[in-house]
């Protein structure tokens, strides 16, 4: 490897965190070509890890390695989300979660590339592509490792899990967590509140708060809240909730 060459990778690994994927297509806007791409592969110093992507040889990358290259590298709002971004958090210590189930939610024109679809990260990752609520609003920025990621904020997790119930999260477990969310700022709670699109969401929201007694509810402004006309029956031979207009689970509205 001649000295130019040698020095383009000595700038490259210097530039880049261990523990994470590189794009190719992200190396080429850097200036490093497909062909000098190879030649670091020929020469070990970094490893193919599918179509379009690679890793520094031998190192040790997880879903989070792939996800700080989806948002640093190719700009999509992809990010742990719901009781993953809670546990990344510390926040859901006290609730069981699956170390081989992760949640991650993204923008509706957001696309996902094959080598992360397709690589083995050793755990099920599922990714819910949607557009209830903006893309940017309420992540935070956690440090992992040795790079930074973005993750849903504790208020924007309970609204992701709140979207994903029924069907795919019990909503006595989102109450759970509710519970333990004292301490939300108000002016976080009402930009989402604000910016999410979904009556059942918003509706689930303010009751399950309310039902925790959480004092930040009271500096909630509903007046710029949108929640809709008429009943929203959220499971069938439920409890109606009159305050709110929702059928929740008898044993939540029973929930002290």
């Amino acid at each position: 490897m001649n000295t130019k060459i040698g020095s383009k990778l000595n700038t490259l690994l210097s530039a880049q965190p261990s523990g994470v994927v590189l794009s190719s297509a992200w190396l080429v806007e850097q200036g490093y070509s497909l062909d000098l791409q190879k030649q670091y592969k020929k020469s070990q110093w970094f490893d193919s890890i599918g179509t379009g992507a690679l890793i520094r040889h031998g190192d040790q990358v997880d879903y989070l390695g792939g996800i700080y290259a989806l948002q640093s590298q190719l700009g999509l709002s992809v990010h742990p989300a719901g009781k993953t971004a809670l546990s990344l958090q510390g926040k859901a210590h006290y609730l069981e979660l699956s170390a081989k189930k992760v949640q991650l939610f993204g923008g509706k024109d957001d696309r996902l590339p094959l080598w992360f679809k397709k690589r083995d990260w050793n755990l099920s990752v599922e990714c819910k592509l949607t557009s209830f609520l903006p893309p940017e609003l309420g992540l935070v920025e956690i440090e992992y490792k040795s790079f930074k990621i973005k993750v849903s904020s504790p208020a924007r997790a309970l609204v992701e899990c709140l979207y994903l119930a029924p069907k795919y999260q019990p909503l006595l477990e989102v109450f759970e967590l509710m519970e333990g969310m004292n301490n939300l700022r108000p002016a976080s709670v009402q930009n989402l509140l604000e910016g999410c699109s979904s009556v059942k969401v918003k509706r689930l929201f303010l009751y399950m708060a309310d039902k925790a007694g959480h004092e930040w509810l009271n500096f909630i402004n509903l007046d710029k809240v949108d929640l809709g006309a008429g009943k929203r029956c959220i499971v069938s031979e439920g409890a109606y909730v009159s305050k709110y207009q929702i059928t929740v689970p008898k044993e939540l509205e029973a929930a002290s």
